[in-house]
Order: structure tokens, then sequence, then C-alpha cells
């Protein structure tokens, strides 16, 4: 048994400093009490309340920022074309016969 198993087992408990086998078995987990479930309708307030407490943006602010994206997302696309167009011919040029 190499040196990491032997630490391992006597973490858990398995095996004595030694390296003999543990006697004495470690005591099982306790188990947690079940924690009462709420109702749909309680879960339905709480929701509520968390989505007041949400800074909800402006719908100027709400415009700014998607139209930013779609300026972005544009221009990406518009890069991607030139390349995979350029490449295109790149790899045309090079294999012609």
């Amino acid at each position: 048994m190499n040196r990491q198993t032997k630490r391992l087992l006597q973490r858990q408990g398995q095996v004595e400093a030694d390296g003999s086998p543990a006697l004495r078995r470690p005591p099982p987990p306790k188990a947690r009490p079940r924690e009462q479930r709420t109702t749909p309708m309680q879960f339905l307030r709480e929701v509520r309340v968390e989505l007041l407490k949400v800074n909800w943006p402006s719908g100027e602010e709400v415009r700014r920022y998607s139209a930013v994206v779609l300026f972005a997302v544009v221009v990406l696309v518009l890069f991607i074309f030139l390349l995979d167009y350029l490449f295109g011919h790149a790899i045309s040029f090079l294999f012609r016969t």
C-alpha cells in the first residue's frame, strides 16, 4: 500500500497509524432533519418580493444597450465575412493548376 492510499484510509478511519486495520467503525453521518417545504403560493410571493428588489434598466438604457450589441454583431459578421472571402480566394489561388 503506498503512502497516499494509507493516508486516505487513515482519514476515512479504515486503518490505524501503523497500517493495521481499524477495529472500530466510524459512526454513520447524522441525517439532517427535513426542512419544511413552502407552498406554491408562498414561493410566488417570495419571487415577487425578490423581483421588486431588482434594479431594472430603463427603456432608454435597453434601447441603447440593444443598439450597441446589434452594432457589435454586424461588425463581427462583416469581419468574419471579409476573412472568409480573403482566405477563400487565397486558397483557390494557391491550388490553381
